[in-house]
């Protein structure tokens, strides 16, 4: 595939500074300006830019997304396209992706930044894809980056060219589009979710870089094992990251520019460490883990000063943020549970106020959940109910269900017993009813919640001791005992 067909509206022979769509000096078009014209990659491009793929077989990973037999694929490979949205993290290859596409079906090519364009900018587009169209019987791909960002009203101004199909919109995000895009959008494209890269992938990605002789070193830089590890870790499934931590221990090395000719170097892991401009752990080693165990242990023995300080160490390390935010949401059930009701929603928070505000003020409300989650009380009751109900699931299999909890809201369940003897608890005194049953006739009796009297855990522990008590009072064939109260304090 020629580079006239990978970018750009010109046809064969012809100007592109002819066509609206490259080189109109318009901020909302995509600065890469005149694609049309073959030309060799600029070696003062950043690495991961020059390496970016010229067509379908060059573009690595997302094989879910984009490999043989996938509908996107097939869609393609009929020279079909639909509006799409890429979803994933950053480095992903999620403008990479949408440039290969636009090549493949010899699409015009027109890119605008959510951040800088307006409305005005997106009805021109629109207007010049009409026009391209009906004059030259081509198709505009419209490629949106950081699409979250549009507003309501300049979602509202893609609808009428979506879906007249002047121009293909293919957005990009991060972000969860089902909370930042509105619906008539989302429902003119097609959602592709893209997946962090393997190490493979990235490892494919770092050789090639290595060895091209018009892109990137030509061959020669190196790679000892220990600084591919290095690079992968740096990454960490973002390709973009590994291939400028390349760049920038390949330059400290003397290897500043593309091609063949040239000085040579072996990076090695030390390089790439040296090289990075901030502070780094080694995420290879034992460093990450560590640090990471530290912070988990802190919270775990109530320490709320050391939670602080190996949560600031490991932000301003370059950790990323939001695997910190996951943990301690793990942690609010794991290591917290039932002794402060509030952990979970604190956790969770804090991990929303990340998406929402970013860093460095986001570090305000981790720091926050970090705090809380250290002074809070400790109860793993829910690990411990976990391992039981595993062991008990394990164990027996799939025992069947109870007849009288199967469902009966069909017509003809109760013609087969099912729902049969079921009594609604809240029918009851205390919305309890102490002899039924709701596990399997195999399990009868068997315990898999254990509270501790841990904080609020305390006051669940007495209702689910009250609970039980009645329950196996009836059992036993006993008196029925006194109702359980609503305004008992603890439930959970």
């Amino acid at each position: 595939m020629s580079n006239q067909q990978l970018f750009g509206d010109a046809d064969a022979g012809s100007d592109p500074a002819s066509d609206p769509s490259v080189g109109s000096g318009d901020p909302s078009h995509d600065s890469r300006a005149d694609h049309a014209r073959p030309r060799a990659v600029p070696s003062s491009m950043p690495l991961a830019a020059r390496l970016r793929p010229r067509n379908l077989d060059e573009y690595v990973g997302q094989t879910d997304a984009l490999g043989p037999g996938t509908p996107l694929r097939s869609m393609l490979d009929q020279g079909e396209l639909r509006s799409l949205l890429l979803w994933g993290p950053p480095g992903v290859g999620k403008t990479s992706l949408a440039t290969v596409i636009a090549a493949h079906i010899d699409a015009a090519w027109t890119e605008i930044s959510a951040v800088t364009a307006g409305v005005k900018d997106v009805r021109r587009i629109i207007e010049e894809g009409r026009s391209r169209q009906q004059i030259r019987d081509r198709r505009t791909v419209l490629f949106v980056d950081e699409i979250h960002r549009f507003s309501k009203s300049q979602q509202d101004a893609l609808l009428p060219g979506v879906e007249a199909g002047w121009v293909t919109l293919i957005g990009a995000t991060t972000e969860n589009p089902f909370f930042e895009l509105n619906a008539p959008l989302l429902s003119r494209c097609q959602l592709i979710r893209l997946q962090p890269l393997t190490n493979d992938d990235i490892r494919a990605l770092l050789d090639r870089a290595c060895a091209d002789d018009q892109r990137g070193f030509g061959g020669r830089v190196s790679l000892d094992e220990e600084a591919i590890d290095h690079l992968l870790h740096v990454g960490d499934g973002d390709a973009r990251a590994s291939l400028s931590a390349l760049e920038v221990a390949a330059a400290a090395a003397g290897v500043t520019t593309a091609g063949p000719e040239g000085p040579t170097a072996t990076i090695q892991q030390n390089d790439v460490a040296q090289a990075m401009q901030r502070f780094r752990y080694d995420k290879t080693a034992d460093g990450h883990y560590d640090q990471v165990s530290a912070f988990i242990k802190s919270l775990r023995g109530s320490d709320p000063d050391a939670a602080v300080y190996w949560l600031i160490r490991m932000l301003e390390s370059g950790e990323d943020p939001r695997f910190l935010a996951r943990r301690m949401v793990i942690f609010a059930s794991e290591d917290v549970g039932l002794a402060d009701r509030q952990a979970l929603p604190t956790a969770l928070a804090a991990f929303d106020a990340l998406d929402k505000v970013g860093l460095p003020e986001a570090r305000y409300a981790l720091t926050h959940a970090a705090i809380a989650m250290a002074v809070a009380p400790k109860s793993n009751s829910v690990t411990r109910a976990i391992g039981a109900g595993l062991e008990a699931v394990r164990r027996h299999g799939n025992l069947d269900v109870p007849a009288h909890l199967r469902d009966s809201h069909y017509r003809g369940a109760a013609d087969i017993g099912h729902g049969a003897g079921y009594d609604y608890p809240h029918d009851h005194p205390g919305g309890f009813v102490p002899d039924q049953h709701h596990l399997p006739d195999e399990l009868q009796g068997a315990r898999f919640y254990e509270p501790s009297r841990h904080g609020h855990e305390g006051a669940v522990a007495d209702r689910v001791a009250e609970l039980r008590r009645l329950a196996a009072e009836q059992t036993r064939g006993g008196r029925k005992g006194p109702s359980v109260s609503n305004q008992k304090d603890g439930r959970p």
